[in-house]
């Protein structure tokens, strides 16, 4: 499912169990960024959650609007093939198989990604998921 078949915030209702409120809040979350939406994009995320820029460096607070925008900058197109949400309690674990297509602001030249994501949810008072921890990199461990 591609980030674009996601569609706006009025998918989260009461209806929906919770791996359905946490694959579309993933999914709201990668249409926005390709729609260029930083607003919407940090709105995914707890205040304090941490992003894996690239392996091994993590950002949070403030620095993590400027990874967004930088990915934002090179207009990505995600597809996620699958997505597995695994529950305890308040707390939820996403992942998801994912490449991008995008173009490298810079130079124009294409490029090519995937990965698999790893995403640590909670639960808040009324009733939404949010990221506390998202890392895009979680396959890089296989490498080494």
């Amino acid at each position: 499912m591609s980030a674009a078949d996601a569609v706006g915030p009025e998918t989260t209702d009461k209806t929906m169990t919770n791996s359905e409120k946490i694959i579309s809040a993933v999914l709201e979350m990668s249409s926005a960024m390709e729609l260029g939406k930083i607003e919407e994009v940090l709105a995914a995320y707890e205040r304090g959650a941490s992003l894996v820029v690239q392996p091994g460096k993590t950002v949070s607070g403030p620095e993590l609007r400027e990874a967004f925008n930088g990915f934002i900058s090179m207009k990505p197109k995600f597809h996620m093939s699958a997505h597995e949400v695994i529950e305890s309690g308040d707390i939820a674990l996403h992942i998801s198989p994912w490449t991008m297509d995008a173009v490298d602001p810079a130079t124009g030249s294409p490029i090519k990604q995937s990965g698999l994501s790893l995403a640590v949810f909670r639960r808040q008072s009324d009733g939404n998921w949010l990221m506390v921890i998202d890392n895009p990199y979680g396959a890089a461990l296989l490498a080494k």
